[in-house]
């Protein structure tokens, strides 16, 4: 390798880094940096694939400046743009990828490392500024090898694996044949032991795996906690078995053309692949990237996000970190002039409709619309049947299958024990109180002078979308929670769900508004916000709970990408999943902080009132600037049958024209349009409720929280009958202690997934929640949520006990099936 070649101002695009790199390399380095397999004809497919895209922009669309942020599996991207997992950066410059890390640290960017990565992991995280880095993964026919540098990558920091899926061994590449080629005298893997390294083609035939299957998918993922994605997928059928098998992402990739000569350009390859995939993980793609329309071309495609690979190797190879930097820079600016003026706001408005090939052919839109048929063709299809993929995309996120397989293993083994519905204790219901009800709020109307014929339509009749009951609910907020709002402010909601989907619906305005959640949050409010197309953005709760601080960094870090951040979604007592509570001291930071940096916050506190001992202020209790919107229901104080929750919304939103209204008003219009009115006969039997215990719905709940109270603590009890120190410490099990609510969370050494799940209910006869579905972006894989308020508390004893069991049998075969990997690799 030569030193860096001089930058000069005319080095303006990545081609004029490419020249500035080759002429400033040993000709053997540029032809195995640059080179191909065969005859380079994919490698030449590859950039002739861009080539033939054409753009359609959009004018006067009023969309700004574009907004380049993305999100991949959990961490925000300045830009989906993403750097290729690229060998020997050392051989482009002393530095190699410590110096590539600081470029993609300070753009904001991710950096998958290579297994052949010239510089140790640990010198590259450290370098990364907080970017996101990816370990790039090659099976070796050892796997022990495999596996320590997974536990290094991990353990430094490390977010997800790719496996590289293409390379039984390395593609014949007949540059480096004729070159003779061999690494440069000290240049090798930094991260690997060994020797054969110089000809990296005879060490692949000597050590890569050539029998690869999709079982190294769960190997990797039973060795690591990180999420794996699959690199090499250029069919359909392929992307499809890879989630099938547990990945978390696919990258269409055919190595750069270094592999298969002959193989699909990766961009021609990528919309079959994204149709049939229909949003069910992250597409990738690499291979022939060099513009920012190229970026935007993948993007209008289906990908998630692009991986630039010898471009970057080209910057760093002219002038280090800052070249680096530069053809970072140079690339997102292009892409985000493009977007500008092809009338995009944001990455997610690139759709197949902006793209046509150069031929004059429209590209095809993912998925592909059925072919129309005569009503005389044998062939056509005699039923309104439907494919999954013409429907609303929300319909394939995992979240809204949650429940649906909760309910599934509970049904299929009905003797287990059940730690999963969050619901009360059904012990304490009578029948005979829904009458009662019922009867009490008719006499009640009675004596407020109503007529029989009026009382009729009170019961019968679809009533005020607003709500019949709002002045109840109103002196029972005040007498029990100290919410003292008039009831004009109040919106009585089918359940606390609808509440949520109103306010999200009103206050959401577009995709440049950020709903911020605390994650793990409840499952409803993540799949509210996915039927209306909301991404959210998490707010991570620490072991301790909700930090304020942590809500203002996310807030900022949005607001620099160009996001506006509306509100935030938090459960503040005993919350679902955690248990935790927030402090009173966090409660009035919270408060003075969503004041200072205008933004809502949605409250949504059902556990408070069956929870035993005095219970810290509501957070609406405390808002005084009516930065609070409180979102409630009677399923957890009254009955969850009755379906009717309440919306408290008293801001005020004023027009043009100046003239002002309730926010309360507003939602109230929305569900005129959505579900018309709540139940009457549901609002009158809470109504009749409250009415016999004088407003006060506490006085209703002193048992019911009491028991609620003792299921808790009889839970932590069993739990550290069945988990002793010091075989808790060995185990590395443990678990918060809530002192109220209904659930709190369990660590575990294994992947407690649904696969786990299904083995705990089949052969140990105990039910349980993965936390997994409680994170937005990914996380809590080795969580467990423990629901207390359904079981008695023989039950919850019984329960513990087969749990403990089943926990002590996990861990055994988690900790056997890494050794038995170890010894068969």
């Amino acid at each position: 390798m030569k030193g860096h070649a001089v930058a000069a101002p005319a080095a303006l695009t990545l081609a004029d880094y490419a020249d500035l790199a080759r002429r400033g390399m040993d000709a053997a380095v540029w032809d195995f940096l640059a080179g191909g397999a065969g005859e380079e004809r994919t490698l030449a497919a590859n950039l002739a694939a861009f080539g033939r895209v054409r753009l359609l922009p959009r004018v006067l669309t009023g969309a700004g400046r574009p907004v380049t942020m993305t999100r991949i599996l959990g961490r925000d991207w300045a830009a989906p743009v993403g750097i290729a997992p690229l060998a020997y950066h050392t051989m482009a410059d002393p530095e190699g990828e410590t110096a590539t890390a600081r470029a993609a640290g300070r753009a904001g960017l991710p950096l998958i490392v290579s297994t052949f990565a010239g510089r140790t992991l640990e010198d590259v995280a450290a370098a990364a500024a907080g970017a996101p880095l990816w370990l790039q993964v090659y099976c070796f026919r050892d796997r022990d090898v495999t596996r320590r540098l997974v536990e290094r990558a991990e353990r430094a920091g490390f977010e997800a694996l790719v496996l590289t899926a293409d390379a039984p061994h390395l593609g014949r590449r007949l540059r480096d044949l004729r070159n003779g080629f061999r690494l440069p005298a000290g240049i090798g893997p930094a991260n690997l032991e060994g020797a054969g390294f110089a000809s990296p083609r005879d060490h692949s035939l000597m050590e890569f795996d050539p029998g690869l299957d999709w079982s190294a998918v769960a190997w990797l993922r039973s060795v690591s906690s990180l999420p794996v994605l699959v690199k090499g997928v250029l069919t359909a059928a392929d992307a499809c078995r890879a989630v099938e098998a547990g990945a978390a992402g696919v990258v269409v990739s055919n190595h750069g053309g270094r592999q298969l000569d002959g193989a699909v350009a990766t961009l021609d390859a990528l919309p079959e692949i994204t149709a049939a995939l229909a949003g069910a993980c992250p597409v990738l793609l690499d291979g022939g990237v060099r513009r920012g329309v190229d970026v935007l071309a993948a993007l209008a495609l289906g990908a998630d996000a692009v991986l630039l690979g010898r471009p970057v190797l080209d910057g760093l190879a002219v002038d280090g970190a800052s070249g680096v930097a530069r053809v970072l820079d140079i690339l997102v600016g292009e892409l985000t002039d493009a977007m500008s003026l092809s009338g995009l706001g944001s990455v997610a408005d690139a759709t197949p409709g902006l793209v046509r090939l150069a031929t004059g052919t429209a590209a095809p839109e993912p998925p592909p619309p059925a072919p129309a048929r005569s009503a005389d063709d044998p062939e056509a299809p005699r039923t309104g049947d439907l494919r999954g993929e013409d429907l609303h995309g929300s319909l394939r996120d995992p979240v809204l299958d949650t429940m649906n397989f909760l309910n599934e293993i509970t049904h299929r083994y009905p003797e287990a024990v059940s730690f999963a519905p969050g619901r009360p204790y059904d012990r304490f219901f009578d029948v005979e109180q829904v009458f009662t009800s019922l009867r009490r709020y008719c006499d009640h109307l009675a004596e407020q002078g109503q007529t029989p014929e009026q009382i009729r339509d009170a019961l019968f009749q679809y009533g005020p979308t607003s709500g019949r009951i709002r002045g109840l609910i109103a002196d029972w907020l005040r007498a029990d929670e100290g919410i003292d709002v008039p009831a004009e402010s109040i919106v009585v909601t089918v359940g606390c769900q609808e509440a949520m989907v109103l306010a999200l619906r009103a206050l959401v305005q577009g995709p440049r508004d950020a709903l911020l959640v605390a994650s793990p949050c409840y499952v409803g409010i993540t799949g509210a916000a996915r039927l209306l197309d909301i991404d959210p953005t998490p707010v991570a709760e620490r072991e301790d709970g909700f930090h304020p601080a942590d809500l203002e960094a996310v807030v900022r870090a949005e607001r620099a990408r160009g996001r506006r951040p509306r509100a935030f979604y938090v459960v503040p007592d005993h919350a679902n999943p955690s248990g935790n509570t927030m402090s009173l001291e966090a409660r009035h930071e919270l408060l003075e902080l969503a004041g200072r940096l205008d933004l809502l916050v949605l409250e949504d506190s059902p556990y408070r009132l069956v929870s035993p001992g005095i219970q810290l202020p509501t957070l609406k209790s405390l808002d005084r600037d009516r930065r609070v919107v409180h979102l409630g229901s009677f399923s957890k104080t009254l009955f969850p049958g009755a379906r009717v929750g309440f919306a408290v919304a008293d801001q005020t939103v004023t027009d043009r024209a100046g003239a002002t209204r309730l926010l309360a008003d507003e939602l109230s219009k929305l569900k005129s349009m959505v579900t018309v009115n709540t139940s009457p006969l549901s609002q009158a039997a809470v109504a009749g409720m409250l009415l016999a215990a004088g407003g006060r719905a506490s006085q209703l709940n002193a048992g019911t929280a009491a028991h609620y109270g003792e299921a808790m603590r009889a839970t932590l009890r069993r739990l550290d009958a069945c988990f002793a120190e010091p075989r808790r410490a060995g185990l590395k099990v443990r678990w918060n202690k809530p002192d109220g609510g209904f659930f709190l969370v369990v660590k575990v050494p294994f992947v407690a997934d649904n696969a786990a799940l299904a083995r705990s209910a089949q052969d140990f006869g105990v039910i349980w929640t993965p936390m997994a579905y409680f994170y937005p972006q990914g996380g809590g894989e080795h969580e467990i949520r423990l629901s207390v308020s359904y079981l008695s508390l023989a039950e919850i004893d019984e329960g513990v006990g087969r749990l403990a069991a089943f926990i002590e049998h996990e861990s055994e075969t988690a900790s056997g099936a890494s050794a038995d990997a170890v010894e068969e690799g």
